[in-house]
């Protein structure tokens, strides 16, 4: 009886303990002694931000092009001077120089006798025009023939004319053209068996002649650059002897304008027409068009020049 009395009292005074010791566990099958361990954050949550709510921070500030005046300046804005004094210098701690149309014709001259180059190479001009206009609309890019006052290619170009009318035909082939048929023409220009500097139709051959717009791609015949028309000895008169250029890149025209062997005013003067063609599709409300212009030959450094200087007599000339 003693012995079951005290099994009882110990019993209790264990369940005593286990019910006094703070955060104890509910079973008995783990020891007292045992570490603790609680859940620390040692971080903080991120902040959401909604859909349509941006940080200040975040915005992008527009960058407003800073534009110097150098004008009243005694030297240009990071350069060294406006023109060197010595004939060595660096190109970079100096302006670019722009000179006239005429000095450039002659430097060009002065260049291939210094070097000893060929006498009669080509000389190219590279035009960067200003194609925008308001409302984020731009210029078409175009192509133009135009007729040089002194040509400098000895040969003609070869000018293919579609008409089926035997008249024409006759006439064609009486004013010089290379080649002149109907819509049996079609089948040789597309498997290559002929070919032509220039395409150009009468008007009731152009539907016809649809299946060659790839082929053709820019040499396809269109109203627009003069090659469709019934006056076949005038079309032939322009596209045998004419000078043809276009804008490449959006915003370049790089041509031939004549040879070096030339006189110098043969030369401007070819230079003069092919500017004045140019800006003739400038549209009338619009600011100068030509934003650089440089000359070069085929061996020489190109050299810039103003080519408002070339433009003022044949504005002059009109009025």
């Amino acid at each position: 009886m003693a012995t079951c009395t005290r099994n009882v009292w110990k019993v209790l005074a264990r369940c005593q303990r286990q019910l006094l010791s703070a955060g104890g566990p509910s079973y008995t099958g783990v020891s007292q002694s045992a570490p603790r361990s609680l859940p620390v954050r040692t971080f903080a949550a991120v902040k959401t931000l909604s859909k349509g709510r941006k940080e200040s921070s975040q915005k992008e500030e527009k960058k407003v092009k800073r534009i110097i005046d150098d004008k009243d300046r005694l030297k240009p804005f990071g350069k060294t001077a406006w023109a060197p004094v010595d004939d060595v210098y660096i190109v970079r701690h100096y302006p670019q120089a722009i000179y006239d149309a005429a000095d450039a014709i002659d430097m060009l001259k002065r260049f291939q006798a210094l070097d000893f180059t060929s006498h009669n190479q080509p000389v190219y001009i590279d035009l960067k025009l200003d194609m925008k206009l308001e409302k984020k609309k731009k210029v078409d890019p175009f192509v133009s023939i135009i007729q040089l006052p002194h040509r400098f290619k000895i040969e003609t170009n070869k000018v293919l004319v579609f008409t089926e009318d035997a008249n024409q035909a006759k006439v064609a082939q009486e004013n010089g053209a290379a080649f002149t048929g109907g819509a049996e023409l079609i089948e040789q220009i597309l498997d290559d068996k002929i070919s032509a500097d220039f395409y150009v139709t009468v008007p009731e051959m152009l539907p016809k002649l649809i299946p060659l717009k790839n082929k053709l791609r820019k040499k396809f015949p269109k109203s627009k650059r003069g090659s469709v028309s019934i006056n076949i000895p005038s079309l032939l008169e322009r596209f045998k002897t004419g000078h043809e250029y276009l804008v490449e890149n959006d915003c370049y025209v790089r041509t031939q304008i004549a040879t070096l062997d030339m006189p110098k005013e043969h030369i401007f003067a070819n230079l003069q027409a092919v500017l004045t063609d140019v800006c003739s599709y400038k549209p009338a409300d619009a600011g100068p068009f030509i934003e650089r212009a440089i000359i070069a030959s085929h061996t020489s450094e190109a050299v810039w020049f103003k080519s408002e200087d070339v433009l003022k007599p044949a504005e002059t000339t009109e009025e």
